[in-house]
């Protein structure tokens, strides 16, 4: 009987259970399924798992196998080329969700600054509404003081209002607002 027949003929007494018959199965195809997964993997421990992993399917799935469309080898062999293959593709997913998650951190901010420009947006709400307490005088003479950047004589040409006027207004907007930011004089 030639080799190839006598694999099918082994092959059919795997897939009945038969230790014996898988021993001479594996004898006759464990070199070459490490060789395929070898030449794709390019890792020989990783090439051995894949190895373990086609021939406990060869076990598993004898009776799966069909004659008609090829031979006990070009069965186990193809098996071998599609471990090994699913293998480097699982290892590249892996490698790029890494990659993936690693420009998603880099481009996130840290947690610093988000709670920092959280914060800067909540006490910005909080002078907006402050300000909204004041008079519209008051309002105008903060503004053009602390947010334009005029001197108390600059307001005071600005509005045609005397020094002093300016100054009192100031004053006075500028009490309101620490009284409503809940500032303390300490």
């Amino acid at each position: 009987m030639d080799d190839v027949k006598q694999l099918g003929t082994l092959l059919g007494r795997v897939a009945d259970g038969d230790e014996t018959a898988f021993a001479a199965v594996y004898e006759a195809v464990s070199g070459s399924v490490l060789g395929v997964a070898l030449s794709v993997l390019r890792d020989r421990s990783q090439a051995e798992e894949v190895a373990q992993e086609v021939l406990v399917e060869v076990w598993r799935s004898a009776g799966r196998y069909r004659p008609d469309r090829g031979t006990v080898r070009t069965w186990v062999l193809t098996i071998a080329h599609r471990r090994a293959v699913d293998r480097v593709r699982s290892a590249q997913a892996a490698t790029d969700r890494e990659r993936r998650a690693a420009r998603l951190e880099a481009a996130l901010p840290e947690f610093d600054e988000v709670s920092e420009a959280v914060e800067d947006r909540e006490e910005r709400d909080r002078v907006r509404r402050c300000l909204g307490s004041l008079t519209e005088i008051q309002r105008r003479t903060v503004a053009l003081a602390y947010y334009r950047g005029l001197t108390c004589r600059e307001v005071s040409e600005s509005l045609s209002v005397p020094l002093g006027t300016v100054k009192t207004r100031l004053r006075d907007g500028l009490l309101r607002l620490r009284d409503c930011l809940g500032v303390s004089d300490g």
